[in-house]
Order: structure tokens, then sequence, then C-alpha cells
């Protein structure tokens, strides 16, 4: 793929591309499907509960039946819904969570596109989802819904703001916006990582990326006690299936994220590793963050609303701009005091 990134296109690279994006999205699929049953595995096991065990062997075709079942699910459409934006909600949803898929480099060779400005798009695309969310809580005519979609808009644009200022940090050090490059800077070991000079701004883009993903501790639009379901009340079958996959392939693209700007992507954390290759690397890495979502999931309460408000504008704002100033005087000052102390 990166070798005819450079080529003309032609039919034939049309069609590899596309036979790319085919891969990706059953890649996508199928880590969505399971990704659900080891959560629920994983909870289980942390909550002393037993878990899927019984459609397939362990219980590995739970989901695999969950998603079948909501397929062939009647799917209802509010007589009093704006039926094309209802329609159009959660395909508004979804698209720009797989898409940006296209920006995350998994190694050194196997990535789907090297843009200049990667880490921009992601975040512009990534933020298409929150119109899905208010429209699908908008077109159903349901105050209920309306409230979830609002409440989403709310948080989602709250915390894009520290989420995106926690990473200018990482822009800083690496002089670029292209993932490959930011991945690429942190060659050489652990200690070249970005998570360690970015501590802030790691643990500030953690927490505001959970509240992007709508998930506990933070998921006031889907609050059953208060709003019954949250924006997608009124959906049902394939169209709320829609709604559950943007949720989960988010998972997979910001634990991709996660991956390429803090924990050195797909290089080893010590030098005499380098011979096991660098998908592995990666893979094992992006593991242990969808694993600490899952934990967190099964580890802390849902908090209040004007708790998660304010914990985004008065606590992860600050601190994210505390980090930028952080960086700044490093990158100023670090030089002339490593010349000073080891001259």
């Amino acid at each position: 793929m990166a070798q005819l990134l450079n080529e003309q296109l032609t039919w034939i690279n049309f069609a590899i591309f596309f036979a790319w994006g085919v891969v990706m999205l059953m890649v996508v699929l199928g880590f969505v499907t399971y990704a659900i049953y080891f959560e629920r595995k994983v909870i289980g096991w942390m909550q002393m509960r037993v878990g899927p065990n019984r459609v397939g062997p362990l219980g590995l075709l739970q989901s695999v039946a969950d998603v079948l079942k909501l397929l062939i699910k009647e799917d209802t459409i509010p007589a009093k819904a704006e039926r094309e934006l209802f329609i159009l909600a959660p395909v508004i949803t979804f698209i720009p969570a797989f898409v940006v898929i296209a920006v995350i480099p998994f190694s050194e060779t196997l990535f789907s596109t090297n843009l200049n400005v990667g880490l921009l798009f992601y975040v512009a695309l990534s933020g298409i989802s929150t119109i899905g969310i208010v429209l699908g809580g908008w077109a159903s005519n349901n105050k209920y819904a309306l409230i979830g979609g609002m409440r989403s808009a709310a948080q989602m644009i709250s915390y894009e703001i520290p989420l995106v200022i926690s990473v200018i940090g990482v822009i800083m050090i690496s002089s670029s916006l292209n993932l490959n490059v930011i991945a690429q800077a942190q060659a050489g070991g652990f200690w070249h990582w970005n998570f360690i000079p970015q501590i802030i701004g790691f643990c500030v883009f953690i927490v505001a990326g959970v509240s992007e993903l709508n998930r506990t501790p933070f998921d006031l639009p889907e609050a059953e006690s208060e709003l019954v379901a949250g924006y997608h009340v009124e959906y049902s079958g394939f169209r709320f299936a829609f709604f559950m996959l943007a949720e989960y392939v988010y998972v997979f693209a910001i634990a991709g994220l996660t991956t390429t700007l803090f924990l050195g992507s797909w290089h080893a954390p010590f030098a005499f590793l380098d011979f096991i290759p660098g998908i592995i690397w990666f893979l094992l890495k992006f593991s242990a963050i969808v694993f600490f979502l899952f934990w967190i999931r099964a580890t802390l309460p849902r908090i209040r609303v004007d708790q998660l408000m304010g914990l985004g504008w008065k606590v992860l704002l600050p601190l994210a701009l505390i980090n930028i100033l952080v960086t700044a005087v490093y990158m100023s000052i670090g030089p002339m005091l490593s010349v000073y102390f080891f001259k």
C-alpha cells in the first residue's frame, strides 16, 4: 500500500485500494464482534460473573448471534419522526468512525494513507459523528432522545477541545501532523516514546478520549436511569446496530491513535527486541489500551452531568494548556541545559 501511494492512479491501483478498504472493513467488523465478547467476558471476570458461555464453544458465537438478531429484527420508524434524517443519522455517525482509521499506521510499511495532516484529518472527521447523534435524537421526535442527543453534543464538543489541545505537545516535539512521522520519531526504545515527556498530555488525552467514546464513566448520553436509552431510544434493528457499531469502531480508532501518538506505535520497547515484527508490537499496545477501556467500564460508576462538564472545562482544559507551556519551555531551554550539564 505504501508504494502504491506514490504511483499514478490506474484501474488496477483503484481495484487494490478498493480491496484494501474491504479488508479493513472486515478487520474492523471482526474486531467489533469480538471486542463485545471480550468486554463481556472481562467485565464478568472482574465482577465475579460468568459472561457469555452458551452460544458456540466458550460462548465465542454470542456476539455473532446478537448481530444476527439485530439484523433480522423489525425496522421501526416512529410515525411522527423526520423520516429522512432518522434514516440518515446512523450512517452519518458510522462512516466517519470508519474513515478515520485510514490515517493510522500499523507498521512501517502497513498503512492506508500517508497524509501530511493525518492528525488534523482524524480530528475533523471524528467531530462529524456528533452531528449524526444529534440528528438521531432530534429526528426521533422524542423528548428523551432529544435530551440524549443534546447531552452528547455538549459532552463531545466540550471534550474534543482538551483532546485536541493535549496532542499539541506531541506535534511540537515531532514538528509534524503526519502520524507516520510522529511514529517514526519514537524509535530507539521506550524512553523515546511520547508518553514520558508528554505525561500530562497523555493523561488528558486518555480521559478526554474515554469521554469522546461515550463510555463509562462518561456515558451520560445513554443514562438509562433518566433517559431510558438516550439518543437511540427510538431505533431498532440494524439502525440501532449502526450506532453501537460506531461506538466500538471508535474504540478501535482511539486505541490505535493512542498507540501511535504516545506509545511508540510499532517500535519495540528495547532495541534487542527489534527482531519481532512491528505489527506485533502495535497489536500488543493496542490490546492493552482496549483492555484498559474495558477495565474502566467494569470499575467506575457513572458520574453526574455537572461533574462531567466541570471536569472537562475546569480540569482537563487547563491541564492541556499547561502541557503546551511546559513543552514550549522544555524545547526552549532543554538543549541549553543539556549542553551545560554534559559538556
